[in-house]
């Protein structure tokens, strides 16, 4: 999806992170949409775990920003420094508080096995017919990154690169004590 954007390993993560976690959004929608309409026992498997998920008051990784989407929650813990409590950790609490969905009987697996793979088809051509749209904007995308992403980049190299040769303020007389 991103090669189809034409954005190559030297535009920003930020910039890849935000376009892919928005095209997922578009097809996730569509999916969801396809879902809805054509298969109904995924369709309850969704809704009872939907259902499931509205009883729970702490969800930490919902409702973010796409571009935090997906991200870790917790940052790595320090070696011989544990944390307390991660917001991971309450959330799993949480989550061991609700009873689990009921069990299915193998007909209704493999046939929730069925839809799930008519699912994934799904998600698969959409995400086809997404890159191909891609493509036909690639050089409008191209264009942005060199007018919006690379002066930024630029502008941050420049200051890393006045910082590391004057790494006091010039207009200090003498350099602060160590």
């Amino acid at each position: 999806m991103l090669s189809a954007a034409g954005l190559g390993a030297d535009v920003p993560h930020g910039v890849q992170h935000g376009l892919s976690t928005r095209v997922k959004g578009i097809v996730d929608h569509a999916v969801a949409d396809y879902t809805s309409r054509n298969l109904p026992m995924l369709q309850a498997e969704l809704d009872q775990q939907a259902e499931r998920n509205r009883r729970r008051s702490y969800r930490p990784a919902e409702g973010l920003e796409p571009e935090f989407e997906g991200m870790p929650l917790d940052p790595d813990p320090e070696p011989g420094s544990p944390f307390l409590f991660t917001l991971s950790g309450l959330a799993a609490e949480e989550d061991a508080a609700i009873p689990a969905l009921p069990p299915l009987s193998d007909a209704a697996k493999a046939a929730l096995r069925q839809e799930v793979g008519l699912a994934d088809d799904y998600a698969n051509m959409i995400g086809r017919e997404v890159c191909s749209i891609l493509l036909h904007h690639r050089l409008r995308i191209q264009a942005a990154v060199a007018e919006y992403v690379e002066p930024q980049i630029a502008a941050l190299l420049d200051d890393l690169t006045r910082s590391l040769d004057a790494p006091f303020d010039p207009r200090e007389s003498e350099p602060p004590a160590s």
